[in-house]
């Protein structure tokens, strides 16, 4: 698996928790600490995010880390 298609996925997974929980792009953002169109781009596979940003993304959907990779 390429690092590319690993981006895609995990994006996409953020993207259906988030959407499941019904919060927008920007009130993520906002409660994970990370700018906007930073989450835009994790969640279109663009951007690579640190284990500091995926814990806060995960803080922020009051969810466990693991969940992310489910």
């Amino acid at each position: 698996m390429t690092k590319e298609i690993i981006f895609i996925k995990f994006g996409n997974r953020v993207r259906e928790i988030r959407n499941d929980a019904g919060i927008s792009q920007e009130e993520l953002a906002f409660r994970a600490g990370i700018h906007r169109t930073y989450l835009g781009g994790i969640e279109r596979g663009e951007r690579n995010p640190s284990l500091k940003n995926i814990d806060r993304i995960a803080k922020a959907l009051n969810i466990e880390i693991a969940e992310l990779f489910a």
